[in-house]
């Protein structure tokens, strides 16, 4: 393959054991370590010893406690590492601005500029539930909710001009009042008068990560994210996405390197491809492959448990299930999952162990160079501008990841030797917001 000119960029998302469904259960990981913040010093010094943009680590409000809050987990983090990204999520129904606003910009002063919110907007009534609400937010409304959050967010971060902390000791005065500003916003769903109580974030405004993927996902993301986490399981998916999403930057004044594209990749690696495939069949004999049909029943609201595991998946079988118009989660991995099964011929057990391995993201299993072929060809044939690293078995996936795939990925030319300037901005190639509050609103 010709080398394109662009650099791949590199996220790693951190989950316990891994992202295999089974992980928990291999020989090779150690579940039990899972709240030890030793284990996540160590992949996120693994991922900076890679030059991996950015570690990220997601969150939600419901289940059985199988992750540690992304703000406290990132903050200590900080403090063990220099140069590597840190984006945690934060959902906007279940929040509130001035909450959000002043726990990122502490973790980007912390940080040194290496902040990234990844913004969600929830997807199940037990999260409304553990809120006090009776039922969770229409899934357009929701939306509305967040554009109107994001927009609150950043003016908040703007309401500290960036020379308002003068801490002149000679004259007595440690900020100047006069360029603090009040943000008086007033919009449907949010009233705040601001301004926030902390300075501007190093970076402006930490670094906007988005991931949804419907179609309310896709514009929020082309009005205010400047990266995007998606599951686009096949190259010609991820080049209709890639197309699409880009394309609807300009009506918001936007150019197309102001939004970066990172579809989720699910590696197994082995020295030889017998190697990796071995894994995989360990992973995948450790999957219960009973429950993950009750729970696939669940999701599309038909009993799917009574046909054989090993059988072709019949027609009628989803003929009554949920269409993505009565959905008020996730819309884009339903519809992922039913054109996954519409498509090919697979059995009841073949979509588990898919599903398994990568809950609709690209999943690959084989060698480093094989691997790094794949990066390329995405790269090249404009269907990301990299991807969001998912390994299903932690840490010996990231180990190899780093050790292995990096090095070809630099052999190459497609990725960096050392990381560039200071900041996670600097590292994605985005540019730093103006503020605008400022009188000259340039961007530095």
């Amino acid at each position: 393959m010709s080398k394109p000119e662009r650099k791949v960029h590199l996220n790693v998302f951190l989950r316990g054991a891994g992202h295999h469904a089974a992980a928990w259960r291999h020989p090779d990981t150690t579940p039990e370590l899972g709240f030890d913040f030793g284990y996540y010093k160590h992949l996120a010094q693994t991922a900076e010893r890679g030059l991996l943009d950015s570690v990220f680590m997601a969150d939600g409000y419901v289940g059985t406690g199988r992750r540690l809050e992304p703000f406290t987990l990132l903050s200590a983090l900080a403090a063990v590492t220099e140069h590597i990204g840190l984006i945690g999520t934060v959902g906007t129904t279940y929040n509130e601005p001035y909450h959000v606003a002043r726990k990122f910009a502490s973790l980007d002063h912390i940080s040194g500029g290496r902040a990234g919110w990844n913004i969600v907007t929830g997807h199940t009534d037990e999260t409304a539930y553990n809120f006090g609400r009776e039922s969770h937010l229409e899934h357009s409304k929701r939306y509305a909710y967040a554009g109107e959050f994001v927009e609150v967010t950043k003016r908040l971060w703007d309401s500290w001009e960036e020379d308002a902390f003068i801490a002149d000791k000679q004259a007595g005065v440690q900020i100047d009042t006069g360029k603090l500003h009040e943000v008086g916003f007033q919009g449907s769903f949010y009233k705040v008068k601001g301004h926030l109580n902390i300075p501007r974030p190093p970076q402006g405004y930490p670094v906007l990560v988005q991931a949804g993927s419907s179609e309310s996902g896709k514009e929020l993301a082309a009005a205010t994210a400047e990266v995007i986490f998606t599951a686009q399981p096949t190259l010609a998916e991820g080049q209709s996405f890639y197309a699409d999403v880009k394309s609807r930057l300009a009506k918001y004044s936007r150019s197309p390197d102001q939004l970066v594209i990172l579809p989720g990749l699910s590696p197994i690696i082995g020295d030889t491809a017998a190697e990796a495939q071995d894994i995989e069949d360990q992973l995948n004999a450790y999957t219960d492959v009973k429950e993950a049909v009750e729970r696939l029943s669940e999701r599309f609201g038909v009993d799917l448990t009574g046909y054989p595991v090993d059988g072709p998946i019949p027609t009628r079988a989803f003929e009554q299930a949920k269409g993505i118009e009565t959905v008020n989660g996730s819309k884009s991995r339903h519809q992922l999952i039913l054109d996954l099964i519409r498509k090919e011929n697979l059995t009841f057990r073949q979509l588990v162990n898919r599903l398994a391995g990568g809950r609709g993201h690209l999943t690959f299993t084989g060698t480093p160079i094989q691997l790094a072929d794949v990066i390329e060809q995405w790269l090249r044939e404009r269907a990301s501008d990299g991807f969001n690293v998912m390994p299903q078995i932690y840490p010996s996936g990231l180990e190899k990841f780093v050790d292995k795939v990096v090095p070809e990925l630099q052999n190459r030319g497609l990725f960096r030797t050392g990381y560039e300037g200071t900041t996670l901005r600097d590292r994605l190639g985005l540019k730093r917001p103006a503020n605008s509050f400022q009188a000259s609103p340039a961007a530095l």
